[in-house]
């Protein structure tokens, strides 16, 4: 039999809204899960695996593809954002710029924000750009939680030294989560701890 969580990201969802300005954020209807992480990270990856649909956010081989916000509709109880990746490969200063300021007026103005899912890529671990998002969700005070992705690439040790190193960053970020969840797209692995914890946000 199938857990709540697991039910509700068997749902339909659907591509409702993409915004690449605050002008045109989509109103407000549901609580809202955002997922963010440098480019390439695999979060059209992650997405797609969480509802268990191939095509639903769009993946590519070429970093920097998600050029805005972009909104899915869980069965009118979640929806989730999928934020363009910083680092912003190949794009200009100035389009840099229109995308930092997107993010952060998203972040702070979104009241049905409930939880941001950070995404780390395990085969890098942490580096200066995650720490500096972390940064900005303590300032924006967006709760947040690291979800690691591509752990079918590291070995049972390794990957514990990266959690143990990973706990040590998060005590310094008053946002933060306190628990990482450890995912594979590509093997489908962590995706029902994942559905649990964003379930909890869901609307009746």
């Amino acid at each position: 039999m199938l857990s709540e969580a697991a039910t509700l990201f068997a749902q339909p969802c659907e591509f409702i809204a993409g915004a690449a300005s605050v002008e045109s954020l989509p109103p407000i209807t549901q609580p809202e899960i955002a997922f963010m992480g440098r480019s390439n990270v695999g979060k059209s990856s992650l997405i797609n695996a969480l509802v268990n649909q191939k095509s639903l956010a769009r993946t590519s081989q070429n970093p920097g593809l998600t050029k805005q916000l972009n909104f899915f509709n869980l069965c009118d109880r979640l929806v989730l954002v999928d934020m363009p990746g910083y680092g912003y490969a190949k794009v200009s200063k100035e389009k840099k710029g229109e995308w930092d300021n997107l993010i952060r007026r998203y972040l702070v103005g979104r009241p049905s924000l409930k939880r941001a899912c950070l995404l780390i890529d395990s085969r890098r671990g942490v580096m200066p750009p995650d720490e500096e998002f972390m940064t900005l969700l303590d300032e924006t005070a967006v709760s947040f939680q690291i979800v690691l992705t591509k752990i079918d690439a590291l070995t049972g040790e390794d990957l514990g030294v990266l959690l143990r190193s990973i706990d040590k960053t998060l005590a310094s970020h008053v946002a933060a989560h306190p628990s990482v969840i450890t995912t594979s797209s590509l093997k489908k692995e962590g995706m029902d701890g994942l559905r649990e914890e964003l379930a909890f946000f869901a609307a009746p």
